[in-house]
């Protein structure tokens, strides 16, 4: 079998694939800490046995043990100097337990593997070509461009292989049941691009098992000269006593192998979970049956696939308000007890005082307090003033993530801070993990996609969110130009506005200010009342973000209580004046629940009529 007649063969005949290796590599008691792609090199009887049973199951075409191959993904074990022989070595090993029986495809996976893994795209076209250079070089009969959760990052490495090949290319997705990437895009367009593009079969694979993969072709019409492709999973694994277990069995597998086959696929396999067992049904299940080539229209998928935009807003949102007139957002801190009427008559307070907004942070410091989302939304029934709920990337997951954004569209919060969060270690309960699957550009980017009524996954959601997203920038560093740096990425991904840190010097407010001119997005400067000498220097000296000047300081040194929190509004007020000369916006943070404290400066911000700020573009 030879690369001249694997097209020919797949355009008269059915082609059985084979199905894991890693899952049989797992099988044979190799932990998933340990590369598996490089055990073409310290175990290659291994990899050939696998093979072998892959073949002896009536495999006739067999992946090399490839797939992660690439220097991004072996740099994490160290092993990044053995690209090009881990890949010339899969290639042969592959060959060789195919014999006459069965083609060597290829194997390349993606360099990235999710948001937080970020690799551009000119590096990936270097990692892809490294790799798909070094496979060519052994021969295989054709490459297979797998897992791609991603329709860029497949076209990419599409691109990248048609330069250096001219080899039959497979060209596999990743998608959801509906159909859909990872970054929001329909197999119906991607997989027309991949073949004007020249991939010679489309295809998809792993994320979902036979249902899954069924149902997203479901949507793809069958035409002349279509060649497809499907490796799905053996379902979803269960974990069961410290392991992974795929509970599929290779009677359904043979069975979805024949619906496969009625949609029009033409190379069957199988991906994660899957043994010489699942291929063995599949093989006799479809032995003597030839390709489907009855050309046949889009059935459309049972989930819902449109996309409904959200209802507008029956009120103005903060940037609308802050290009109009002065606008406070004020922050109370929810609990670290079960206690929350306070919170409650805070909120109360500040809405008469003329707040437009309140903001509760999300367990600040990684200290554990009460429920932001919830106590939030007790705040917005009872008050009917505008939340804005921070969303951090520590305690929450992915799933958790896009869960609590979905809670708050449900609840009406339709404004967020996407911050990353302190870390756990710092916080009142030392030994939590932070999970930090996203980070703050990644956070703005998954909530403006769900505004697009996409989740992060690319499942179409049914309805679009609408969301205001706000950012932090902290203008208390030394380097204020890496900070600049940070929020324009923050803005690329879709931030709407802006929250800073607190400031004591009025000094800096002119800075922000030049610094908020090459924005559109408006700024609220953040302002923090004194309540004691003690807070001022534990402010300064321990909270990350807090600087206060000496003066301010020796100011407060000599007071107490009432006498301190007095000079603390006095001095908050001056700060306050300077910014509202210069900005419409801005964030009043409480100091310990004193909500008289910001109730003052509201009041006074409101009472007070304002010139147009400096800087226009500063709004």
């Amino acid at each position: 079998m030879n690369k001249q007649n694997f097209l020919e063969a797949l355009r008269e005949n059915i082609i059985i694939g084979d199905g894991a290796m890693g899952t049989m590599i797992y099988s044979k008691g190799i932990p998933t800490s340990h590369c598996f792609d490089e055990l073409n090199i310290s175990r290659p009887a291994l990899i050939q046995e696998i093979s072998r049973d892959y073949v002896a199951a009536g495999a006739q075409a067999l992946e090399t043990n490839t797939f992660t191959a690439n220097r991004h993904k072996l740099a994490r074990f160290e092993l990044e100097h053995l690209v090009e022989e881990i890949n010339v070595r899969g290639v042969e090993l592959a060959r060789a337990a195919a014999g006459d029986q069965a083609w060597v495809l290829a194997s390349v996976g993606p360099v990235r593997t999710g948001e937080t893994d970020e690799v551009s795209a000119r590096r990936q076209e270097k990692i892809f070509a490294e790799q798909i250079l070094a496979l060519v070089s052994a021969a295989p009969d054709a490459l297979i461009l797998e897992t791609f959760a991603y329709a860029h990052d497949l076209e990419l490495a599409l691109k990248v292989a048609l330069k250096n090949t001219d080899l039959p290319i497979i060209a596999q997705l990743s998608v959801d049941e509906s159909g859909y990437t990872r970054d929001g895009q329909h197999i119906l367009p991607v997989f027309k691009r991949l073949r004007k593009r020249g991939a010679h079969v489309v295809g998809v694979n792993c994320a979902r098992g036979p249902a899954g993969i069924l149902q997203a072709l479901e949507q793809v019409p069958l035409e002349d000269g279509l060649l497809l492709s499907a490796f799905p999973n053996a379902g979803l694994p269960a974990y069961i006593d410290g392991r992974y277990h795929y509970l599929s069995t290779p009677e359904y597998f043979a069975d979805s192998a024949l619906r496969l086959r009625d949609q029009g696929v033409r190379l069957i396999g199988g991906c994660c979970g899957t043994t010489p067992k699942h291929i063995r049904a599949m093989a006799n299940a479809l032995k003597g049956l030839k390709p489907v080539t009855q050309k046949r229209s889009v059935r459309k998928s049972v989930l819902v696939t449109e996309r409904i935009p959200a209802e507008p807003k029956a009120r103005p949102n903060l940037v609308w308000l802050v290009k109009e007139r002065p606008t406070f957002i004020v922050e109370l801190d929810p609990p670290r007890d079960l206690q929350h009427d306070r919170i409650l008559h805070g909120a109360e307070a500040l809405k008469r005082a003329g707040a437009d907004a309140i903001t509760m942070a999300d367990s600040s410091l990684g200290v554990t307090r009460m429920s932001n989302l919830a106590l939030g939304h007790l705040v917005q029934k009872k008050t009917g003033v505008m939340m804005v709920t921070h969303i951090s990337c520590r305690d929450r997951n992915l799933i958790g993530t896009q869960a609590e954004l979905m809670g708050l569209h449900a609840l009406g919060i339709d404004h967020v801070l996407a911050i990353t969060g302190d870390p756990a270690k710092f916080g009142d309960q030392p030994g939590a993990t932070s999970v930090y699957d996203l980070n703050s550009f990644n956070l703005v980017r998954m909530i403006k996609q769900m505004n697009k009524g996409v989740a992060f996954s690319g499942r179409a959601m049914g309805q679009a969110t609408d969301f205001t997203v706000g950012v932090a920038f902290n203008p208390n560093v030394a380097r204020i130009h890496t900070q600049v740096r940070r929020l324009e990425k923050k803005v690329a991904n879709g931030a709407d506005f802006v929250m800073t840190q607190p400031i004591y010097d009025p000094k800096q407010v002119k800075e922000l200010a030049n610094i908020a001119r090459d924005f559109d997005q408006p700024f609220f400067i953040g302002v923090m009342p004194i309540v004691s000498a003690r807070n001022a220097d534990f402010l300064h000296h321990e909270v990350p973000g807090i600087l206060i000047p000496e003066w301010i300081r020796k100011r407060i040194a000599n007071l107490e209580g009432d006498a301190a929190r007095a000079e603390g509004v006095k001095i908050a007020l001056q700060i306050q004046e300077e910014i509202l000369a210069w900005f419409n916006g801005v964030y009043l943070i409480t100091p310990f629940v004193r909500y008289e404290m910001t109730a003052q400066l509201v009041e006074a911000g409101k009472a007070v009529p304002q010139p147009a700020p400096a800087s226009p573009a500063a709004q």
